[in-house]
């Protein structure tokens, strides 16, 4: 099966997250473990863990990724700030950890007037303190961004340098189709696609993506605007998504949407049915 899923909730448990994430068809998953808006959240029990771990191996659901807090900003100018984030990012992977999870999904982070230089040399001495302090077990995915304001990510140089400043760390990068189109790269044709692919290969390595996450964009190529809309919906449109979802290369790469939620998991199951179309599955 295509691993292919959605963004689910952990209301009322962790482990409630493969339970929704079932009945809206996924066979691939990601999930926050704490709030996205907090700092910091409650330690994940011995129990709670467990309980995780067994509806997981219970479920039909393959590959799981957990995506970092918004708040934290590795670039941060400020000392305090970026100190703070430091110790939020590593509780981040401490979680998955004990959770099993072997993919953190994060944005870079925003040099806030500081400059791009200045942004990505406070990202790749970070991410050489989380590396030598943090659990081994656990692969930070570099997200690339949409370029709004001063946030770094929007070009395949800035994530490539990230890794490059940190020899030893253990990277990959989680690919936002949404992010790179309202960043300027073309996603809205097969050869459009063909080419972003191609530069990305030739600066980071096509090696590298772990995870997709694939939304379309409300706001026009080049716009630096992250708005998302269902699949096809958007100003990509079908034909870049057929693209991917047909390139063999990522077949087993988990994609995961991030597009507008319903009362229920309708909208859900209604974008997974268009992807699994332009595979060619139905």
């Amino acid at each position: 099966m295509l691993p292919i899923g959605a963004h689910m909730s952990i209301a009322g448990g962790m482990d409630r997250a493969f339970s929704r994430g079932e009945e809206a068809g996924c066979t691939a998953m990601q999930i926050f473990t704490k709030n996205a808006n907090q700092w910091r959240g409650k330690p994940i029990s011995p129990e709670a863990a467990e309980a995780f771990r067994l509806a997981w191996e219970r479920s039909p659901i393959g590959p799981v990724v957990a995506h970092d807090s918004y708040l934290i900003n590795l670039a941060a100018p400020d000392d305090e700030k970026r100190d703070r984030s430091i110790a939020a990012f590593l509780d981040e992977m401490e979680r998955c950890a004990l959770l099993g999870i072997p993919h953190l999904v994060m944005h870079p982070g925003a040099h806030m007037g500081a400059g791009e230089e200045a942004g990505l040399k406070r990202i790749g001495e970070a991410f050489g303190r989380i590396f030598s302090e943090g659990p081994e077990g656990v692969t930070v995915l570099l997200e690339n961004t949409a370029g709004q304001g001063t946030y770094l990510g929007c070009r395949f140089e800035h994530l490539a340098e990230i890794m490059e400043r940190v020899p030893a760390g253990r990277f990959g990068v989680c690919f936002d189709t949404c992010h790179a189109f309202a960043a300027g790269f073309d996603l809205s044709t097969e050869a459009g696609y063909s080419l972003v692919m191609a530069e990305f290969d030739r600066i980071v390595g096509l090696e590298a993506i772990r995870v997709f996450h694939l939304n379309d964009s409300k706001k026009d190529q080049g716009s630096r605007v992250d708005r998302h809309e269902h699949i096809g919906r958007g100003t990509i449109g079908l034909d870049g998504f057929r693209a991917l979802m047909r390139d063999k290369r990522f077949r087993q790469v988990p994609k995961i949407l991030e597009t507008p939620k319903g009362d229920g998991n309708e909208l859900d199951r209604m974008n997974l049915a268009t992807l699994r179309e332009l595979a060619g599955e139905r």
